[in-house]
């Protein structure tokens, strides 16, 4: 989030004398994490003007095309230059950004007159990229033909000067997505008072005319709880975004596109909310919110043909699908140049649902980080009206008035004791400094005891759910770094358990052995299986599924270390590594059986321990997880040298280093001739202990190898390692210490004969 100083102060009265850096200090102490303070323009100096186009000459006789243009900058900068260019996205009478001899652009890159293509170019006509403004630079920047006079001064017109901050909102602080949210917390920073945008508009815009609005409403509550719909007709398609707007859209990081898409931009940097505007004329039916069916097709704003699953959210009327909720509009409503009358949505969805169909159709947008986030549900009706006020102000137009439909819920109160958030930092803070906490980020507090409270967090902070999350509210503002460091205290008698030093005993013989340790995600899917070589009933195939993955091609949890083992195997390949040699110790994680996954686990009250049953019904519900050791070689295990030819490792190499790790654990295991993928079914070996198999190794399968793209003749190894402890035996021999002292120094001394 990019947030102007000389913006946020509309909202907040911040001291005069404060700078960017000033105000990024504080916003750290509160836990916002600001990344940059820059100074818009930086890097940039000299005379950059408006001018207007008014002869373009092309010349033919290059390779590529060029322009000879004749620009009017202005009297006061010598009227009318001769400028070379290569774009080809303006025409005679546009609005171009200028850059005379002597402006220096970011870079260190100085304009001067020179002779280039046979003509002087005195100037250069300036892309966004050139001017730091965007990262178009396909074309030069062509400016609205209002926006201002020939000769203008850009440096002042673009706002460059002013101070910007970038922070990087973590998942938990959604409402600092927003002018709003950040101007509330540097009030709180400093201690002064705070405009609540949010709040400052007096009265909704009264219906002027005379059609009814475009009806609206959500058939899937679940997913969308907020859905509202006003419309505005006979608004001017010609009105041009004002400087003032276009100035903020820039320095907030938003590229100005026409008036109507600007305003609903402005509003969701001002407010929080994201909106969308469709062209009524282009509507049929109602309007609503509800689940997408298998198999629709809906073509977004970036001219994307995208197939819907069931899964997916979109905004429909009776044609179909128009928009994919809270992620992008669709082609066939969008607000173009002849649209007289528009439909803006604002609505509040589902953060998991909108995460979820972002990631599925690879489509993060400005919208989507905000709901994914989490968005104040009390805004959508506040900011509809901001939008259509500043719409009615700059194109014209009357109202229709505004549908609505609402699934009212109830705010959650949250019990904690007052004196939590001191017990946890370690220190005293004041029943009444509590309160006032919770109460200066917005939370309605009621006193049930002498030590209890009842918080109601507020509708901008939907992540406040746990006595936790309000104990971490008091403490960031009393600051993070009044709290003591406080070392917690060894009890004798405590150590490593059984299971633990055997663990490490066994991580100790393999890299004794050569091997590398490395870890890898425990996330898998079925390409994994596939290039693993698994058949399709094999129960390792069977995994564990993630709600919320990461990655729709590994959206289950790990049954087996040696997939990522060897993702590793064939990175470290891919650049240049001509051995491998890598082991890993890690959990495993099987299916849910039918009684587990109905054991809920439900979650316990966190203000003490839970209690045995409490504890006993949280395990029942989790998988089977043993601790698995695998390892993969490729390569040369012994390197070659004077003494000789060196050696490839081989399917006995992984043998050996099962047997080693047993041998330090004081056991040993039984090798026999077995098969299993994904391993060459000549060339493998079951590793039992007791009678029992837990795990194999050998040289892996030529067409796994393949997949992987490793190393000819890779052998692996993989086991319960949990098993081959359950029959270690701890006390082993003790090594023999020698009686004299190591010698780490020959010293030599000289004496007379």
């Amino acid at each position: 989030m990019r947030v102007p100083v000389a913006w946020l102060r509309e909202y907040v009265e911040l001291p005069t004398s404060m700078t960017g850096r000033d105000l990024a200090d504080r916003l750290i102490s509160l836990g916002l994490e600001v990344e940059t303070v820059e100074t818009l323009g930086a890097g940039i100096s000299g005379p950059i003007v408006a001018g207007v186009v008014s002869k373009i000459e092309e010349l033919t006789e290059f390779k590529k095309p060029i322009r000879f243009c004749q620009v009017d900058v202005g009297t006061d900068n010598g009227g009318v230059r001769d400028i070379v260019c290569g774009a080809r996205n303006f025409e005679v009478g546009d609005l171009v950004a200028v850059a005379l001899p002597g402006a220096v652009l970011p870079g260190n890159f100085a304009i001067a007159a020179r002779e280039t293509y046979g003509h002087t170019s005195d100037g250069m006509i300036c892309s966004d990229r050139e001017l730091g403004i965007g990262d178009d630079g396909s074309g030069i920047l062509v400016l609205e033909p209002d926006m201002c006079e020939p000769g203008a001064d850009l440096l002042s017109v673009f706002g460059f000067g002013d101070e910007v901050l970038d922070i990087a909102v973590t998942p938990d602080r959604g409402y600092a997505l927003s002018m709003r949210g950040v101007a509330r917390e540097a009030a709180i920073g400093f201690g002064v008072p705070f405009s609540d945008p949010g709040t400052a508009i007096a009265s909704l815009p009264l219906p002027t005319s005379g059609t009814l609005p475009v009806e609206s409403t959500s058939e899937n509550e679940q997913a969308c709880d907020v859905f509202t719909l006003r419309t505005i007709t006979g608004i001017d398609p010609t009105k041009r975004t004002p400087m003032w707007m276009v100035q903020r859209l820039i320095a907030g990081g938003m590229r100005p596109i026409s008036l109507v898409v600007d305003i609903t931009n402005y509003v969701m940097l001002e407010l929080g909310q994201p909106l969308h505007a469709f062209d009524v004329s282009k509507l049929s039916g109602t309007v609503r919110a509800r689940s997408a069916a298998d198999g629709e097709i809906l073509t977004t704003l970036d001219h994307v043909e995208r197939t819907l699953i069931a899964d997916d959210l979109v905004i429909a009327d009776d044609s179909g699908p128009i928009a994919l909720a809270g992620t992008m509009g669709g082609l066939n409503s969008e607000i173009d140049a002849t649209s007289t009358s528009l439909a803006i949505e604002a609505a509040h969805f589902a953060p998991d649902v909108v995460a979820r169909m972002a990631r599925r159709h690879k489509l993060s947008s400005e919208a989507s980080r905000r709901f994914e986030r989490g968005v104040d549900r009390n805004l959508a009706e506040v900011a509809s009206a901001r939008a259509a006020e500043l719409v009615l102000e700059l194109a014209g137009g009357e109202t229709s008035g505004i549908t609505a439909c609402s699934n009212a819920i109830e705010a959650e109160a949250i019990p904690i004791a007052a004196s939590l958030p001191g017990s946890v930092a370690g220190l005293e803070i004041d029943r009444n400094r509590v309160e006032q906490c919770f109460t200066t980020i917005g939370c309605i507090v009621v006193a049930s005891g002498s030590d209890d409270l009842v918080v109601s967090p507020p509708s901008w902070r939907p992540d406040l759910t746990d006595p936790a999350d309000l104990v971490e509210e008091v403490l960031r503002l009393i600051g993070y770094d009044s709290i003591p460091s406080t070392l917690p205290k060894a009890h004798s008698g405590n150590g490593p358990s059984r299971e633990q030093r055997l663990r490490r005993r066994a991580s100790k013989a393999a890299a004794s052995a050569g091997l590398l340790e490395v870890l890898s995600y425990p996330f898998v899917g079925p390409p994994d299986f596939d290039s693993t070589n698994l058949a399709i009933d094999d129960k390792r195939r069977d995994t564990v599924t993630l709600v919320n993955p990461i990655s729709e091609t590994a959206s289950g949890m790990r049954t087996m270390l040696l997939p990522g083992l060897l993702a590793a195997a064939r990175r470290n390949v891919s650049r240049g590594a001509d051995t491998i040699a890598i082991y890993e110790v890690g959990l495993v994680f099987g299916t849910l059986t039918k009684g587990a996954a109905n054991s809920g686990g439900t979650r316990p009250d966190l203000s003490g321990r839970p209690s045995a049953a409490e504890l006993e019904s949280l395990d029942a519900s989790l998988p089977n997880q043993p601790r698995h050791f695998a390892a993969v070689l490729g390569g040369q295990t012994e390197a070659k040298g004077w003494w000789g030819k060196g050696r490839d490792a081989s399917w006995a190499d992984s043998i050996d280093v099962a047997r080693q790790i047993a041998a330090e654990l004081g056991t040993e295991v039984e090798v026999m001739r077995g098969q299993d993928a994904p391993f060459h079914p000549g060339r493998c070996a079951s590793l039992s202990v007791g009678g029992s198999v837990i795990g194999f190794a050998g040289e892996l399968h030529p067409r796994v190898i393949a997949s992987w793209g490793l190393v000819d003749r890779t052998a692996a190894v993989e086991f319960d390692l949990d098993a081959l402890i359950e029959s270690a035996v701890e006390a082993v021999p003790a090594p023999i210490v020698d009686a004299m002292p190591v010698a780490k120094e020959d010293v030599a001394v000289v004496v007379d004969d």
